[in-house]
């Protein structure tokens, strides 16, 4: 697959079933993160907001979220019927998307983001 402009496009390159599983996850995103920007990092749809939110992506058998180790630890009880590593988890594609964990993810990651953002000094 070409390297993606945008998030429309990068969906636009799975098959139907896969495609809707994205559209899932971003619609999950955008509600739980209504003022993140989108755009393609690392050859995936990237959510943003004073730095990187999570990002996502479709492979084979399994779409894989990845919000960061903090993320992960957070909800490291919730997770654990997943597969994962420190900084990402996978989602299998035949089972349904748990949307409402994916938005506890995001609207932790976007109260990390805030705060940190606060604590950095302001520049004069």
């Amino acid at each position: 697959m070409n390297k993606p402009a945008d998030i429309d496009s990068y969906i636009a390159g799975f098959p139907a079933e896969t495609q809707d599983l994205l559209k899932q996850v971003r619609e999950t995103v955008r509600k739980a993160a209504p003022d993140a920007g989108e755009t393609i990092s690392y050859g995936m749809p990237t959510f943003t907001l004073k730095g990187n939110l999570v990002h996502f992506a479709a492979f084979k058998n399994h779409i894989g979220f990845y919000p960061v180790p903090s993320g992960i630890d957070a909800f490291k009880e919730a997770l654990a019927a997943y597969k994962g590593a420190k900084g990402s988890v996978q989602f299998p594609i035949d089972k349904p998307m748990p949307l409402d964990l994916i938005a506890d993810i995001v609207k932790f990651r976007v109260t990390e983001n805030l705060q940190k953002a606060e604590a950095k000094p302001r520049k004069n």
